[in-house]
């Protein structure tokens, strides 16, 4: 087979113009070999010589573009082979030619070519029915053809496949066999594939390079790509249809070839075929054949990817991989195309199993931190924003990946779920917090099972993983005492190498940065201290919990920030209680409504309610008990 150089009969006008000598060497062959023995003999001599008049013409038509000779040559047919697809194709498609077979077989319920009148047809034409039927025959190994074993071998009836036929009468439909989430894709147009190319192996982390390096390589211009067949007609189809249309096949792999997939590679050597996968393949799983393996390597989308994909946007902030970029590409129309809102898409519902999906609705307006903490965080955002440009533009190194890791260290309600959102909805991603729960687990590798899960999934997601209580997953190891020191270092050393191959967001929050493993805090890239807010940040942080719409009386931030020494979540609890209160009692919010809120949190921290710090509200305070 010439590579990059298939015809594709389905693109002919098969229903108007086209010459059908095929149809009429068919219909004479049938004819010649069902005419009365006791015919005269002008009218058998003048049969058998429109019969060779017909074979000519059909052996000539073999040569030129028509659909029928575009098959053949796609199937690399004989020429007694393909004259034995057109006298059981026209049989198809005349049912007098049928009938005719049928009083050949003796049997009007046997309407088709049976082995034995196969063996005299293929006399006539120089051949035999082992050529063209054998078991390897390319009328077989390409699945043109079915022969139906019932009864003797002489009995055994020959069905031509009914893509075949509607496709010689000019119907260009899939064959409904082939899986429903079959793609076809092209060569970009800077193919290496080389005469002899006709299987190619694919390897590498991401699916989409892959299938364009594998369209680049192997010896045909268009493919059909289609996920590993488990039933032997679903490899039959796809074949066919590849066959008919003029495609190679790129098999997609999430396990090894099967022993099947193997056969039907090994044998259909008439095509182009690769195999995609993320891993290598054993080498004695791989078919009977010469083939040439492949490394996709891993490169971020280009400008003209995007382009492709979802047209002229600002996606500097999105580092998505080809595969990520294709799935938003999907989704980008349905999210009336804002790439936020579609890059969000790409984690509907497997991590969510596993972890609380957190969609940003907080902007750097919501939090009050002193301004090098602030710079901190813009640092994170920008670490991820223009990770393109230091790795692939600069040509810095991002081994081991180019994942970030920061941690957020500080007392509970500090503001470091917050930050976690704030730095995602800058980000335009959105934020998955591990649910503890459905992670650990009492079973032996159970957990890091689940861990792994959420990686996997995250990294085709794009997503910011906000591990929060960090320090119950990734704590100090300890000396083996017993089997469950043993497996509880071994869940951290697996995280230690897990989160060192990621290369998307992970966020880490604590209040004992001091119980976090040391091998932990190496792999971090940026760690930020949220302390309890001086009374400065207090102040700033009552007023804006308050919405500009809130019907605020003689609130006195100043007098609740210096008095009150609480975190910016205890903060916000009281307002939203003093504002529940006040709206019982069907008045403004006050400031007694705000002391006694106050007096609540306290008493949930476990503090003592002192009239040094109430002042002249502590008798309104102690009401509230």
């Amino acid at each position: 087979m010439s590579p990059k150089a298939v015809a594709n009969p389905r693109s002919a006008d098969a229903a108007s113009g086209v010459p059908d000598a095929w149809r009429e060497f068919g219909r004479l062959s049938i004819e010649h070999l069902t005419a009365p023995v006791d015919a005269a003999p002008q009218a058998r001599v003048a049969l058998e010589h429109q019969l060779d008049v017909a074979r000519a013409a059909f052996i000539e038509s073999l040569d030129l573009a028509y659909p029928f000779s575009s098959i053949v040559a796609n199937a690399r047919l004989s020429p007694a082979a393909s004259a034995l697809l057109a006298i059981a194709v026209s049989c198809e498609l005349d049912g007098r030619l049928a009938r005719l077979v049928a009083h050949l077989n003796d049997d009007l319920a046997r309407p088709r070519l049976t082995l034995q009148t196969i063996d005299q047809l293929m006399r006539n034409n120089g051949s035999s029915v082992a050529e063209v039927l054998g078991l390897d025959a390319p009328l077989r190994r390409c699945a043109f053809v079915e022969v139906i074993e019932d009864g003797p071998w002489a009995n055994h009836a020959l069905v031509v496949a009914a893509g075949v036929v509607w496709a010689l009468v000019g119907d260009g439909a899939i064959d409904p066999l082939v899986p429903s989430n079959v793609l076809v894709v092209a060569d970009d147009g800077t193919g290496g594939g080389e005469v002899g190319d006709d299987l190619v192996v694919v390897t590498g982390d991401d699916r989409i390079l892959r299938r364009r390096e594998a369209a680049r390589r192997a010896s045909a211009t268009r493919f059909l790509v289609v996920d590993q067949p488990t039933e032997t007609n679903v490899w039959n189809a796809i074949v066919r249809e590849a066959t008919l249309s003029g495609m190679g096949i790129i098999i997609e792999l999430e396990e090894p070839l099967s022993a099947q997939g193997q056969r039907v590679i090994g044998r259909s050597d008439h095509l182009a075929w690769a195999l995609s996968s993320r891993k290598e393949l054993a080498i004695a799983d791989m078919p009977n054949r010469r083939w040439r393996e492949i490394r996709a390597e891993h490169r971020d989308p280009t400008s003209q990817d995007w382009n492709d994909a979802v047209g002229t946007v600002d996606a500097h902030r999105h580092h998505l991989s080809a595969e990520q970029l294709d799935l938003v590409g999907r989704a980008f129309e349905a999210h009336d195309r804002d790439l936020d809102s579609a890059v969000r898409r790409l984690m509907a519902g497997p991590l969510e199993q596993l972890a609380q999906r957190i969609r940003p609705t907080r902007t750097w307006d919501d939090i009050v931190l002193s301004p090098e903490r602030l710079r901190h965080l813009h640092g994170i955002v920008d670490r991820y924003r223009y990770a393109s440009t230091v790795f692939d533009d600069w040509g810095f190194s991002d081994k081991p990946s180019r994942g970030l890791v920061a941690m957020f260290s500080g007392p509970s309600g500090t503001g470091k779920t917050l930050a976690a959102e704030i730095v995602a909805g800058e980000l335009g991603l959105d934020v998955f917090k591990l649910n503890l729960s459905a992670v650990v687990s009492k079973y032996i590798g159970e957990t890091e099972k689940n861990l792994e899960q959420i990686f996997d999934a995250a990294g085709s997601g794009n997503v910011v993983l906000f591990f929060d209580e960090a320090d119950s997953l990734f704590g100090k190891r300890s000396e083996v005492k017993d089997a469950r020191d043993r497996y509880a270092n071994i869940e951290v050393s697996y995280l230690l190498q897990r989160l060192e191959r990621y290369d998307g967001v992970v966020l880490l929050a604590t209040n004992f940065e001091k119980n976090v493993d040391d091998a932990f805090l190496r792999r971090i890239h940026a760690r930020i201290e949220f302390p309890v807010p001086g009374s400065n940040e207090r102040e700033q942080i009552w007023i804006r919990n308050f919405p500009a719409g809130a019907p605020v009386d003689d609130v006195d931030f100043g007098f609740l920030a210096e008095q009150f020494e609480m975190p910016g979540g205890a903060i916000r609890n009281a307002v939203i209680h003093a504002a529940f209160l006040a709206a019982a009692e069907g008045q403004r919010i006050s400031m007694g409504h705000a002391v006694q809120a106050v007096a609540r949190e306290y008493r949930k921290m476990g503090r003592l309610l002192k009239p040094d710090h109430f002042g002249p509200y502590f008798n309104l305070a102690k009401s509230a008990e």
